[in-house]
């Protein structure tokens, strides 16, 4: 079977839809998770710095314009005519009064050179007023919502203290589903406690949902976190991924994913500085020449094993 690519990649799919590529612009807006400030829980959950996946202009460049302004010199000079999208990443970008959630938001998309919004959350924070308000805004303009769903073994999320069980990240997406928002879900590949049949199998559950988007990435041990320290205790609990035993794990995956929905990552990367394990050191541009390969050499691609039918 010829095709250009063997999975859906969402960032083709933006490209089609703006006329242009589309790059994100990482924003922090100043959010919390209520995982942090007690209300659902403190400590965060164990796995996350957010400093570890910010760019730096995020840490340098002051309030959310400036930080615009920012990304937009940092990239601009490689893709001079692309569009760019204002993505609200670091914490909970739903958890926060409706004034402050719509003064933030809107002083992102006034800027002349944003073209939509993408916001991260929780799903146990995005209620219906907040999913009432981005459905108008989509009517205008590209509006995204990112889930962070990170596992649907309800014992897994309650070890690394997220604070909400699967349940409600499905209730969220659902409630999300027909308002002209595009829907995103991220998962943690190789979280201690869940074996990898049960990883796949979640991840297909997941992509069954009314989604757009699947972000995907390997378990990464950061520094300062819970994790680590937990890792350094008893590195026996953790199987963490070799780059090809991932790359196996994606080449089963893929073809059980419908081929309407996009992923848009399968690997993370953070500064060298913060990572603890695994160290593959690979770019992340080399790790999909290799999944492309693998999926070549088994006749592999997304939806081979789905009755949805190729786009």
């Amino acid at each position: 079977m010829e095709l250009k690519r063997r999975y859906t990649n969402f960032s083709d799919k933006l490209k089609e839809l703006f006329g242009a590529r589309v790059q994100k612009l990482s924003i922090d807006a100043g959010f919390t998770c209520p995982n942090r400030d007690g209300r659902v829980g403190v400590g965060g959950c164990t796995f996350c710095d957010n400093s570890s996946f910010s760019p730096d202009y995020c840490r340098t460049a002051g309030g959310i314009t400036e930080q615009i302004d920012a990304g937009i010199t940092f990239f601009g000079s490689k893709y001079p005519n692309q569009k760019y999208l204002a993505y609200f990443q670091n914490y909970s970008a739903t958890y926060a009064p409706m004034s402050v959630i719509k003064a933030r938001v809107e002083e992102a998309l006034s800027h002349p050179k944003i073209s939509g919004i993408v916001l991260g959350t929780r799903p146990d924070i995005c209620p219906d007023e907040v999913l009432d308000y981005l459905e108008e805004l989509a009517k205008g303009c590209y509006v995204g919502v990112e889930f962070g769903v990170e596992s649907t073994n309800n014992a897994v999320l309650k070890s690394v203290n997220r604070g909400h069980d699967y349940e409600v990240s499905e209730d969220a997406i659902l409630r999300a589903s027909g308002r002209g928002i595009y829907i995103g879900a991220h998962l943690i590949i190789g979280l201690p406690g869940e074996s990898q049949e049960e990883a796949l199998q979640g991840a297909i559950k997941v992509a069954n949902l009314p989604i757009d988007v699947l972000k995907l990435h390997q378990l990464q041990i950061i520094k300062n976190t819970r994790m680590c320290d937990e890792f350094k205790a008893s590195p026996e609990n953790f199987e963490l991924f070799t780059m090809e035993g991932y790359l196996e794990f994606l080449a089963k995956l893929i073809p059980m994913i419908p081929a309407n929905v996009g992923f848009e990552r399968f690997v993370n990367q953070v500064p060298p500085g913060y990572l603890v394990a695994p160290k593959w050191g690979i770019k992340n541009h080399e790790f999909t020449a290799k999944l492309d390969k693998i999926l070549e050499k088994y006749d592999l691609w997304q939806g081979k094993f789905t009755n949805m039918p190729q786009k």
